[in-house]
């Protein structure tokens, strides 16, 4: 009997099962991009500390300018820096008033990282990034993609470098483990999923009936009939 026949029927069996388990090529999620410095923006909620004693502590927003206001010192810009520089900024500032201060600056809301979702989701809204989201995530947390909406066909429209980029998501793919379109997103970022043929030829007419429908009077109780095959 050849004894090498059982080791080679092992490995194949291994290789086999190693086979099945693999998820295959291009179903992981894209890499996150290199962590970087948070960058403050509007509108931004901020504590300042000034110490020693008297203690100046102050909760302030990030206005649009991208400018807060701080005791002594007045306005300081902020918007694109970081709390570290914010705070060795003000120590400059207010060291003229006030001797061997320390200043320290926490972010509290980090709502610059918003996102927006739009088109045929459960729930259209922004809301800010709290932690690390992928596209799947943000999807879920608005009640999913409606029956009307394109699930092969999502856009992420993203800001890169000043120009305007748009990435296409395959939501079904998504949820049978292709994660490859399961975007982390960025603050900034817009999610639009635009509806399906039918449904945009259903809302084309349903814009030419209604300025008619409004016309004649009937308004949406005839509308309800006719859907329910009451006329």
């Amino acid at each position: 009997m050849n004894r090498r026949a059982p080791v080679l029927a092992l490995i194949c069996l291994s290789l086999s099962l190693g086979a099945c388990a693999s998820p295959g090529t291009g179903l992981a999620p894209p890499p996150a991009p290199k962590t970087k410095l948070y960058r403050i923006g509007p509108p931004d909620h901020l504590t300042i500390t000034v110490l020693p004693d008297p203690a100046i502590s102050r909760q302030v927003v990030v206005r649009p300018d991208g400018m807060i206001s701080i005791d002594l010192v007045g306005d300081i810009p902020v918007a694109g820096r970081s709390t570290e520089e914010v705070a060795s900024d003000i120590q400059q500032r207010i060291s003229r008033f006030k001797r061997d201060a320390v200043v320290t600056v926490a972010l509290e809301a980090s709502l610059s990282t918003e996102i927006t979702m739009l088109g045929e989701v459960g729930s259209q809204r922004t809301f800010p990034l709290t932690k690390d989201t992928r596209l799947i995530e943000a999807l879920g947390m608005v009640g999913g993609i409606s029956q009307n909406g394109k699930k092969d066909e999502v856009r992420l429209i993203r800001l890169i470098d000043g120009k305007t980029h748009i990435l296409l998501a395959n939501y079904d793919a998504m949820l049978e483990g292709d994660l490859s379109t399961n975007y982390l997103l960025q603050g900034g970022d817009v999610i639009v999923v635009p509806p399906t043929g039918f449904a945009a030829a259903g809302y084309a007419i349903q814009s030419v009936l209604y300025p008619i429908q409004q016309l004649l009077g009937f308004g949406t109780s005839v509308t309800t009939k006719v859907v329910s095959g009451g006329l």
